[in-house]
């Protein structure tokens, strides 16, 4: 098993290597060129936008629902145990890098809202048919559909054994484990290894009720994130609110060693050695930043596409805060509060980290912080795993054609994906998803600076046409 994580390591290693960290935020920057740093100067309208349905168009949510699908599926355990994972291993810098990947991220998720909506289609049932893949198709030519399939199979393994599965539920079990037996007292053998009795129950548990959700589709996941993704997000990052406000006298302190960090200014960190530990930061907080807010990945627009509207900007800019809340805001809350109270430096790993930052800035006993965030984590985790089935789904129909019999063959595939997870290692776990991240996103981020014209185009014509 060490081999093969080590191998997976070095696979890692490759992918999200110096070329693609520069690609993404070379993509980013250009759109936010493009689009004249359209994320800062029409933030108040996106936000009007997101609170406000147009309902105008055909589709099959509203704008809102398709918002909140979009972070059912980005608001997960990125935002908590990738976080943790990012700044334990790339140093608090890595906050940072986070921060600036989400800011040039937001034009990039902007972008591919607009397109979305501009390039979808309707199948012979009437059915809405979009995501990267079509305006592969339907923005750049038919001749490029090969770079549209490639995307969809990436889009497949990144639900399948990525971001929706084995990271989502390891997620959940670490953090049930770690609140009801947290020194392993209670195990079961299974291959040769000992697990925790909580760990085996919960991944039975959130198995099955993934399984009762899953059958109900993009209605039942939407209607289910509507209601319970803004109220867990409130939730979250109350909590982290109250640990900073308790705390802060130590948030100077904690944004130094942040700065510090992201640009090796730390005494320790000189010549070459300095140079090794921002480019660790730099590639661990953009890596993080991407699996969190999924801006450049491309899954966001197969959400989006099914909006109520025919306005291409309008939901361009209800998707780009998709990547602000779940970044700008929960991630930074996150990172802040793991910082301030030490728990990188403690030798912790995954949600342990996060765990014990809550446990020592919650003002409420131990017991009562770590179900708070057991809560918080258990229930992001598991809108995720619902909603990476959905765009799985829509890269397997893209793929294959829509066949009854193959998306219920999948959705059993993945449900069985998600029993599984539990049982890997999180190294493992997390280096799978980021290998599959950014082979899904290398399509994606090819065809929004082909289109990039267009986004530009559509802008400028949207303002102009509406006096905004």
């Amino acid at each position: 098993m060490e081999q093969i994580d080590a191998i997976i390591k070095q696979i890692d290693d490759i992918v999200w290597g110096i070329p693609l960290i520069v690609l993404i935020l070379t993509c980013g920057i250009i759109l936010t060129i493009r689009t004249r740093f359209l994320q800062v100067r029409k933030i108040g309208k996106g936000f009007k936008y997101m609170l406000h349905d147009d309902n105008s168009g055909k589709g099959d949510v509203s704008s809102f629902a398709a918002l909140c699908t979009a972070l059912s599926a980005t608001v997960g355990t990125g935002n908590i145990v990738g976080v943790a994972t990012a700044v334990s291993t790339g140093g608090a810098g890595a906050l940072f890098w986070m921060e600036v990947a989400a800011l040039f991220g937001m034009a990039t998720k902007y972008s591919e809202g607009l397109l979305a909506i501009k390039y979808r289609t309707t199948d012979r049932n009437g059915k809405i048919l979009g995501g990267p893949f079509y305006y592969i198709e339907n923005g750049m030519g038919r001749k490029w559909r090969w770079l549209g399939k490639i995307f969809a199979f990436f889009g497949v393994f990144v639900g399948l054994m990525g971001i929706g599965t084995f990271t989502q539920i390891n997620g959940i079990t670490s953090a049930v484990k770690g609140f009801f037996d947290p020194n392993s007292e209670n195990t079961v053998n299974i291959f040769g290894n000992d697990y925790s009795v909580c760990v085996i129950i919960a991944g039975i548990i959130i198995t099955f009720l993934a399984a009762l959700v899953l059958i109900g589709g993009l209605k039942r996941i939407s209607r289910f994130a509507e209601i319970v993704v803004p109220a867990m997000i409130s939730l979250y990052v109350l909590c982290c609110v109250i640990i900073l406000v308790t705390h802060v006298t130590q948030i100077p302190a904690a944004v130094v060693e942040i700065f510090e960090s992201a640009f090796g200014l730390r005494p320790i960190a000189g010549g070459a050695a300095g140079i090794a530990i921002v480019m660790l930061s730099a590639q661990k907080g953009i890596a993080r930043g991407i699996f969190s807010n999924e801006a450049g990945l491309g899954s966001a627009p197969i959400a989006a596409s099914a909006a109520k509207t025919n306005e291409p900007v309008r939901q361009g800019l209800v998707s780009m805060m998709g990547t602000f809340i779940d970044t700008i805001i929960v991630c930074t809350m996150t990172g802040l509060t793991i910082i301030i109270s030490g728990s990188h430096t403690k030798g912790l790993s995954g949600v342990d980290i996060t765990v014990d930052a809550f446990d020592n800035g919650l003002p409420f006993p131990r017991e009562v912080a770590s179900f708070i965030l057991m809560i918080c984590l258990a229930v992001f985790a598991f809108t995720t795993i619902l909603g990476w089935n959905y765009y799985s789904e829509r890269c397997l129909s893209y793929l294959f054609g829509y066949h009854k019999w193959l998306s219920t063959a999948f959705r059993w595939i993945y449900i069985g994906a998600v029993f599984i997870g539990p049982f890997l290692t999180v190294d493992a776990v997390w280096n799978i998803a980021d290998i599959f991240n950014g082979l899904m996103a290398l399509p994606n981020i090819t065809a929004l600076l082909a289109l990039s014209g267009v986004v530009k185009r559509e802008t400028k014509e949207y303002f102009a046409r509406t006096g905004d």
